[in-house]
């Protein structure tokens, strides 16, 4: 088999089933138990699996089908890491109920994290397949728990910022090695975080909070590759970065210039999942920084039900192709398709579809 990422692949959420939905509300509202919901849970993500393989997928995922948010369900299970409810007004100027989060202690892996156990289920439904298992990347705790956090500002836990790095970076490090430890091969960073660092309204947040958005870049980039530093060489580690994706709206908006050269740099990920669906994502020229590392181009949009005309988007691949080699590149998503577990405005059927035109497009070009 191929190395991870492969010539078509997928990023990793897929829209809620309405058993699934059900089921999440009636355990929330005590009508079932934690142990049934888990039934239905497995049985769902088990659905999910054998489509995904009837699709052609070398690697699958459990669709997050145990998450609210994409991010805060692995990162509230850290330990020092508090989560609340809050109104906010941010994707695309709309209010919305979400949910914020803060660091309320020093921070440190939790060794009996949820997501080991998720992953070992998932990889038992999967069988001889490949898992693909995501978690939010190290540095949407640096910006959201620390830097953009109101309560973190009113009760700081580091008296040092080194401290916090330091122990930020030995959170990750453990991660990575507990999930290998549980016999995960692919592992993905999903880190939004990196788009508010090219964002000019988020810049603004940023420097008015007392940091320097250029200033992080390089330390964003140093964390990453310090928590990386403990990969097996066995294990595949991804990269996603989108604009944000929330019921079909996006959060950031700028170009991957000012990121590229400090992020393309870090040599332990085997891949980077790049959103390219729309013109805000800018042009390839910023590819021109890549390494080794493949590039999995998100060109097939999960925000609308249409399809992409197939041929424009080979265009674009060849276009791309003009900065890396078209050996290291792959087609995907730009990013999943349920973020959180209200899901983008399109159809079960729709998702399907979009997925057979990735695989389409990818095996006509990737020959």
């Amino acid at each position: 088999m191929d190395k991870a990422p492969f010539k078509y692949d997928i990023v990793g959420s897929f829209l809620r089933p309405e058993r699934l939905k059900k089921a999440r509300e009636d355990y929330f509202n005590h009508t079932i138990t934690k142990e049934e919901l888990t039934v239905i849970e497995n049985e769902e993500i088990k659905k999910l699996i054998d489509k995904q393989k009837s699709l052609g997928l070398k690697a699958v995922t459990d669709g997050e089908f145990r998450r609210r948010w994409w991010h805060l369900d692995f990162i509230q299970a850290l330990n020092g890491i508090s989560v609340y409810d809050k109104v906010t007004t941010g994707f695309q100027g709309k209010e919305m109920k979400v949910q914020g989060s803060y660091i309320s202690s020093p921070i440190s892996f939790n060794e009996k994290h949820p997501f080991l156990e998720h992953f070992r289920l998932t990889q038992e439904i999967a069988g001889d397949t490949l898992v693909k298992q995501t978690i939010p990347g190290p540095n949407m705790i640096y910006l959201d728990s620390l830097i953009l956090s109101p309560q973190y500002k009113e009760n700081p836990v580091y008296s040092d910022i080194a401290d916090f790095r330091k122990d930020l970076i030995e959170t990750y490090q453990k991660a990575i090695s507990a999930f290998y430890e549980a016999g995960c091969r692919y592992l993905q960073l999903d880190d939004t975080s990196w788009g508010a660092l090219f964002s000019s309204a988020f810049r603004e947040k940023i420097e008015a909070c007392g940091y320097q958005p250029d200033q992080l870049i390089n330390e964003f980039g140093d964390i990453t590759e310090a928590a990386l530093s403990v990969k097996p060489k066995d294990m595949v580690i991804t990269f996603h970065i989108c604009k944000g994706n929330f019921q079909s709206s996006w959060l950031y908006e700028g170009f991957y210039d000012i990121i590229a050269k400090r992020l393309f740099s870090i040599d332990a990920f085997d891949g980077f999942f790049l959103e390219y669906d729309d013109e805000r994502s800018g042009d390839f020229s910023p590819l021109k920084y890549i390494h080794n590392q493949k590039v999995v181009l998100g060109l097939i949009t999960t925000k609308t039900a249409d399809l992409e005309d197939k041929e424009a988007i080979k265009q674009r691949i060849i276009e791309a192709s003009q900065y890396v080699p078209l050996e290291q590149l792959c087609l995907s998503p730009q990013c999943g398709f349920a973020s959180t577990q209200e899901g983008n405005h399109i159809t079960q059927q729709q998702q399907w579809a979009k997925l057979e035109h990735v695989v389409a497009i990818a095996n006509e070009v990737f020959k």
